[in-house]
């Protein structure tokens, strides 16, 4: 016998799917029915009012393809409220963003809400009050499936989640998408950490730590919104293919507000043209350079040897130059931005001749002090005395003047560091300049040195392991009064400058207090894929644990010696072509031009890293140098040797390789045909 439609649990929780969907398409109707005339004072307040609508209204999107709720909670009792003998507790749905019916009551609650926490946290051993927890399964946006599990009930044994292991398993085509539905208690810990507190995760691949940092940021914006519109927030990534696989993941969870960027884009004041030799980016990167800087930087103050007469009217009043001297040596010691104290001293001076007016009867005021600090005597003594320093013509000056190099760096660089950064062919001028990364980010400090960067509420800094000393420095200006939250492996640290440890990098950013996580726990790299990357563990990153997968399936994985050159490239390609999800060829930099036209001569279509795949082309030619931190279903890693030897070391080499070998989420086929690297040996 059939059961009812009305007593079906699955027909009931599709029927709450679609009122709910009704709901939020009535909240944004509602949004848009607004009317803002004669609302506001002026036509500035109105463009505001204007402009937040409309942000209201995109962040009120129903996206048919995400389920609007992915949980229930079933409570004992109702959370914070006193109950009522043998009644029941109430029951939530847990979805990606708050919808509720025209009387206001809740139909989905936010997953960053308080009462959302248990869905992640509570088990059979800490059940948190909760007596049901259910999950469903959704094909596209259909609610296909559900599975429950009575925390409460002692008499039902702890089974691991099927539709849990299938969402984490799921093919994916296209940008990172959210992991709101699977977060894993010790994720949710980091994810809901305080605004005050700065967090570094140290996760092996797979572990979900961009995820945790992106939906950390949701998180914070969720608890803290008022204070984070105020000072801001900003997810920094390694390039630009990376940004752009993460950045549907938070307007998907409604935050539209995340600015993103790469270092380079932070301290963009020059154009970049050039480049440098290892070494000599190294020396650059180093933290050493910051004194190097502000020793050359404060080279331009002098002490005053005469004095400055004002004239007022009739009257005359000088400022000895003893006195100006003080006034100097005391700006010095106050430690203050080398612009700041500029700004300071005209008026300084200027208090120095009110001090003679007022000894001389005259009862001078702000306006008076303001006329005298702007006086012609005083702006030339100021100009001679502390005088404007452009940070290009600085740095610019450090890098091709040997003599004041070598008076700024005496102590600091060895004559042969000193001689690895000057260069071989001086630019004319800052504008001609073939300025490289590491020459941006020697302005930005010296533009930093001489007015204060603008901090921001909260930065979240993913592959963090590939910053230089500078680097980090440059980020850490942007939260000197916030918080951040360093995500990063330092086994697939792949840059000459690569972090050695945590505790130096949260040094460099000015977050020694930094709490330090690791994530151990595989959910994206399938078993046997993750132990045969874990074999460079010992040559790469002697100190760390490898991650160990929770997946239940292992995951395709083989490794092929080729003879065929390209063509034993060409066929694995086609062969996890024919099976559901992407598929990313990674190769060696070099030999990317010799694959590509390979592919294109099978009549293989495909796309670079950052280019959106379809569900017609779902190939990815990826650069080893680019595959950080993106993720496909099925890899083929071409030529393992060739990827270490493309790097300028073989440890550096073999970090990348680690990387290459780990951006499979279902299955990898490595292929060669000159030998595999010692390393990877059994």
């Amino acid at each position: 016998m059939s059961t009812p439609v009305h007593e079906d649990p699955l027909s009931k929780e599709r029927s709450h799917l679609a009122a709910s969907r009704s709901a939020l398409r009535a909240m944004r109707e509602d949004v848009e029915a607004l009317d803002i005339t004669d609302v506001t004072a002026n036509w500035v307040n109105a463009a505001v009012l204007e402009s937040q609508i409309e942000e209201r209204i995109k962040a009120l999107a129903d996206l048919s393809e995400t389920p609007l709720f992915f949980g229930r909670l079933d409570y004992l009792h109702s959370p914070g409220a006193e109950q009522a003998e043998g009644a029941e507790g109430e029951r939530f749905y847990v979805g990606r963003r708050h919808v509720h019916d025209p009387d206001g009551d809740p139909m989905v609650i936010d997953w960053r809400a308080p009462v959302s926490q248990p869905f992640y946290q509570a088990s059979k051993k800490n059940p948190l009050d909760v007596a049901l927890r259910r999950r469903f399964g959704y094909t596209g946006g259909d609610l296909t499936a559900y599975e429950d599990e009575h925390l409460s009930d002692p008499a039902e044994a702890e089974t691991t989640s099927k539709l849990l292991q299938r969402e984490i398993e799921r093919p994916r085509v296209g940008p990172m998408r959210d992991i709101v539905a699977t977060i894993q208690p010790e994720q949710d810990e980091i994810v809901r950490a305080g605004l005050s507190g700065s967090v570094c995760v140290q996760g092996g691949p797979g572990t979900g730590k961009t995820a945790v940092g992106l939906h950390r940021v949701a998180y914070l914006l969720y608890a803290h919104r008022e204070r984070l519109a105020r000072t801001g927030t900003l997810v920094i990534g390694p390039n630009r293919s990376f940004l752009h696989y993460i950045e549907q993941v938070l307007p998907a969870l409604g935050e539209l507000t995340v600015r993103q960027a790469t270092v380079d884009d932070l301290v963009a004041h020059v154009e970049v043209r050039g480049s440098d030799e290892s070494a000599t980016a190294v020396i650059k990167g180093d933290a050493r350079m910051a004194r190097v800087l502000r020793r050359a930087l404060y080279s331009h103050v002098t002490l005053p040897t005469e004095g400055v007469v004002v004239v007022r009217g009739s009257r005359r009043w000088r400022v000895a130059a003893y006195e100006l001297e003080e006034i100097v040596r005391e700006l010095l010691a106050r430690d203050i931005r080398y612009g700041a104290a500029r700004e300071a001293l005209p008026q300084r001076v200027a208090h120095a001749v009110l001090v003679q007016m007022e000894r001389a009867g005259e009862a001078p005021d702000d306006r008076v002090q303001n006329a005298v600090a702007r006086n012609a005597a005083v702006k030339a003594v100021v100009k001679t005395v502390w005088p404007q320093v452009d940070p290009a013509k600085l740095v610019l000056r450090l890098l091709t003047d040997a003599d004041f190099l070598a008076e700024h760096a005496d102590g600091v660089l060895t004559e042969e560091e000193q001689k690895a950064v000057l260069w071989v062919k001086p630019a004319r001028s800052a504008k001609s300049a073939k300025w490289s990364p590491a020459d941006a980010v020697l302005i930005d400090e010296a533009t930093d040195l001489i007015e204060r960067t603008h901090s921001l509420g909260h930065v979240v800094l993913d592959e963090a392991q590939d910053l230089s000393p500078m680097q980090y420095r440059a980020v850490g200006r942007r939260c000197s009064t916030g918080s951040v939250t360093v995500l990063g492996d330092l086994a697939q640290g792949t840059t000459p400058w690569a972090t050695r440890s945590w505790a130096e990098a949260l040094a460099h950013l000015g977050k020694d207090g930094a709490v330090v996580e690791e994530l151990t726990a595989g959910f994206r790299v399938p078993t046997d894929v993750i132990a045969y990357a874990s074999r460079l563990l010992p040559h790469i990153a002697p100190g760390l644990t490898p991650v160990a997968s929770i997946r239940e399936n292992p995951g395709y994985f083989d490794v092929r010696g080729t003879d065929a050159g390209t063509a034993d490239v060409v066929a694995p390609c086609r062969e996890l072509l024919a099976r559901e999800g992407s598929v990313g060829l990674i190769a060696a930099d070099a030999r990317v031009p010799e694959l590509a036209a390979a592919l294109g001569a099978a009549g293989i279509g495909f796309v670079g890293p950052g280019e959106e795949t379809t569900h017609a082309t779902r190939l990815t030619l990826v650069p080893a140098s680019l595959a950080k931190g993106l993720e496909y279903d099925y890899v083929v890693l071409d030529e393992p040797r060739a990827v270490v030897d493309g790097e300028p070391d073989e440890r550096t080499g073999l970090r990348r390789l680690y990387v290459c070998l780990t951006r499979a989420v279902s299955g990898l086929i490595v292929t060669h045909g000159s030998g595999l690297p010692p390393q990877l040996a059994a």
